[in-house]
């Protein structure tokens, strides 16, 4: 009984960051690019990125430590995923913000293009996650 709780558990939480992950990036982020102004715009994804990030470390060591007892190979993508995101957190945007305030417009395109590669591995990894835990 408990490992079934742990299991769906690890589902739910799955599907959680799953589902967060992919409004942020393609819904949230958009919507305000194309609604305010490009400064305000800015200023504002420049304060949710870091919660965000927050979001998918938290979620996903949840998910992971979760996922244990059902499958090691989601546990440890979904650890992967936690740990992977540190360092895009505390280095790649640091480096982005910095890119774009020196006006580094071929810089900012790199790094950028970078988080959108990793943020888009870790959807696609936590949508393999998915399918593992509800097989």
């Amino acid at each position: 009984m408990f490992e079934t709780i742990l299991h769906i558990s690890a589902l739910l939480t799955s599907s959680l960051l799953f589902g967060g992950m992919l409004f942020f990036s393609a819904s949230f982020a958009a919507f305000l690019l194309k609604s305010l102004p490009p400064a305000e715009a800015r200023t504002l994804i420049r304060k949710a990125f870091p919660s965000f990030y927050i979001f998918v470390m938290i979620a996903s060591l949840i998910a992971a430590l979760l996922a244990l007892a059902s499958s090691l190979f989601s546990a440890s993508i979904l650890a992967l995923i936690a740990l992977s995101t540190l360092p895009t957190r505390q280095i790649l945007m640091p480096a982005i913000n910095a890119a774009t305030d020196a006006k580094l417009k071929q810089r900012f395109l790199v790094l950028h293009g970078l988080s959108v590669v990793i943020t888009l591995a870790h959807i696609v990894a936590v949508g393999f996650v998915i399918v593992d835990l509800a097989t």
